[in-house]
């Protein structure tokens, strides 16, 4: 009858340390989805400005008020911010896919 008590005490502080532990990794999924997605909007911003900045040199290439190192320049930024947003997203997508887990 002791012995099945103390197994049984056993089970209960492994179901215990087991809970805890899912817990703890829930938290830290859930912490890496809400850090990744609000890094995924930064980098969107920074995206878009990249965007808006390539069209505003290449219209002033067009008008002949800048040089086509400024526009290489700003197709570079431009190429660089969205390949770093394609990062954050499928970052944020593995995070959520954690989550789901």
């Amino acid at each position: 009858m002791r012995q099945a008590e103390l197994k049984r005490e056993q089970a209960k502080r492994e179901l215990s340390l087991a809970q805890r532990k899912l817990v703890a990794e829930i938290q830290s999924l859930y912490a890496e989805a809400s850090t990744a997605f609000l890094e995924l909007e930064g980098l969107r911003r920074s995206t878009e400005l990249a965007e808006e900045s390539l069209r505003l040199v290449t219209l002033r290439y067009k008008n002949g008020e800048s040089t086509v190192l400024e526009v290489v320049d700003a197709q570079t930024t431009f190429a660089t911010a969205n390949s770093a947003y394609q990062d954050g997203a499928l970052r944020y997508r593995v995070a959520l896919a954690g989550l789901q887990l």
